[in-house]
């Protein structure tokens, strides 16, 4: 072949867009495509082919001798591509070494790629769109000149590198590339790296995605924060660990746990194959603390934790990282209605409560603040028996009667029927008011049902009080009789009081006869005073 002459490059060539249905998903940046791309092909000592000897073979590759200290690694999809037969141990294959994988061994492939000779080889590359080698020459203005048998131009923009010295580093480099412009006349080949590259990242991308299950356990990089977790790269695709699944510790943000660029353990919990969506955790792979909770808890048990957060009927608790127990806010207090549980408790507050119920598998533990101050109703069945007289202030009035502080979150009801015997009272604020300090005694006690009741008015005297202090045994009196019996008569005292009398002792005393019958006798009582 006689030699061919270099095409005259213009100064300045545009770049040639790419089909965008070859372009990389939206999650993966073109940076880190290259970057994996270029480990994966990064060359030991120089891209060479070696004959190497098959000695086993996997499900997903085979393993070759090539004759160094490490064997080499050919994955089917490879032997697939290349058009392969069946292969068994003992068979030689010459293969390329392209690089080394984590575990030390090297990575090989069947892929040969071939450099044009012609200007007719580089038109049928350029119609059928197939990847060609060629040898980076030298950085010139806008981009790369390139030997893939004439000299080509490569906008920089399509060359794969980030920046000049990245291009540098690519003089004298082998690489793979598309031909997107040929102009035979002119001699004007311009040539795309970046597409081979994103092409071979896009297809590793699949070929992954239909090797990963849920349930596998895949190391991967942190590739991003967010406010609801981090996107994780676990081999040319990206996974989502949700903030809720990185730690079993009650997480503020996703920052606080990982950091981009850290290499972090991760399980397959959920694959969507047709969004390309994939959700992993990290806190699966740690022991769950809910399988202990329910021996290190036990209900009675006297507990120390921090307020983690508060809602409207109560208040979670860390008792041990990843383990919250409720505080509802009906346990927070023994003397009143807890309306909001913000009333009681704050946000990081140190608090000492008792177990209440245990459920580790539905992840529940209940407490009560209130029990850890002691039951104060267990004091209160000896300092309020019935008949005791107490002196407490009015903590609040309603139409049917007041409530009384006792102290220590026990309160007493003076039902509006025992506070007065002077008058009927259609609301207790008719002689009661709220704070005031009133005297009553106590007229029933109900520990069950947490009730003491009082009484105002049994501390008043009353009418036969006043008539015993008037008057001592011996007195006599001249009173009314209001009912006679066969062997005893009412006698009215005086206003609401009363006595009774034997009709022997009024016969004795002369009040009437012994011997008069007795319709007789009623009648004339009727009449008549008695002394008695």
């Amino acid at each position: 072949m006689s030699e061919l002459k270099p095409p005259v490059m213009p100064l300045e060539a545009q770049p040639v867009s790419s089909n965008p249905s070859e372009s990389t998903p939206q999650e993966s940046s073109f940076g880190d495509i290259l970057s994996q791309f270029e480990q994966e092909h990064k060359s030991v000592g120089g891209k060479q082919t070696v004959e190497g000897t098959v000695v086993s073979v996997t499900p997903e590759s085979v393993v070759l001798d090539i004759g160094r200290k490490m064997e080499g690694v050919l994955s089917f999809q490879q032997l697939r591509d290349s058009g392969s037969g069946t292969i068994k141990k003992g068979d030689t294959l010459f293969v390329v070494v392209t690089g080394t994988n984590e575990e030390g061994y090297y990575e090989l492939s069947t892929v040969k790629v071939d450099r044009p000779k012609d200007w007719t080889a580089l038109l049928e590359a350029f119609a059928a769109k197939k990847t060609i080698a060629g040898t980076v020459v030298e950085v010139v203005k806008g981009g790369l000149r390139v030997d893939v048998g004439v000299r080509a131009f490569m906008p920089a923009s399509r060359s794969g590198a980030k920046d000049v010295p990245e291009m540098e580093k690519l003089i004298g480099q082998e690489i793979q590339c598309r031909i997107t412009k040929l102009d035979t006349e002119k001699e004007d080949v311009v040539v795309d790296r970046r597409i081979v590259i994103e092409e071979a990242a896009s297809k590793a991308r699949e070929e992954a995605f239909g090797h990963i299950k849920e349930g596998d356990v895949r190391e991967g990089t942190v590739r991003s924060l967010t406010e609801f977790g981090a996107f994780v790269d676990i081999g040319g695709f990206d996974g989502l660990v949700h903030v809720s699944d990185m730690s079993w510790n009650r997480t503020a943000k996703p920052g606080d746990v990982v950091s981009v660029g850290d290499r972090v353990p991760v399980k397959i919990l959920k694959i969507n194959a047709e969004k390309r969506k994939i959700s992993l955790g990290m806190k699966q792979l740690m022991p769950d603390p809910w399988t202990l909770a329910a021996e290190h808890f036990k209900v009675g048990d006297k507990v120390k934790g921090t307020v983690a957060r508060l809602t409207d009927f109560g208040a979670f608790i860390e008792l041990a990282p990843g383990v919250d127990g409720l505080i509802h806010q009906s346990e927070m207090s023994w003397s009143k209605k807890v309306r909001k549980p913000s009333d009681v408790l704050k946000v990081g507050e140190q608090v000492e409560a008792v177990v209440l119920q245990v459920n580790a598998a539905e992840h529940r533990i209940g407490l009560g603040l209130k029990q850890a101050l002691g039951d104060p109703w267990e004091e209160a069945q000896k300092k309020f028996a019935v008949g005791t007289i107490v002196e407490a202030p009015i903590s609040n009035l309603a139409k049917f009667g007041a409530f009384v502080d006792l102290g220590d979150g026990v309160e007493g009801m003076i039902h509006i029927g025992d506070i007065s015997r002077e008058k009927r009272l259609n609301h207790p604020n008719e002689v009661l008011k709220q704070g005031e300090v009133v005297k009553a005694q106590v007229i029933e006690l109900d520990k069950e049902r947490r009730r003491v009741r009082l009484g105002m008015k049994q501390l008043e005297p009353t009418q036969a009080d006043h008539f015993i202090a008037e008057h001592k045994v011996g007195d006599e009196v001249s009173d009314v009789l209001v009912e006679v019996h066969a062997s005893s008569a009412k006698v009215e005292l005086g206003e609401g009081v009363t006595g009774y009398c034997r009709i022997k002792a009024a016969a004795s005393a002369n009040c009437i006869s012994g011997s008069l019958p007795q319709h007789l006798l009623k009648k004339w009582m009727s009449r008549q005073p008695c002394r008695c």
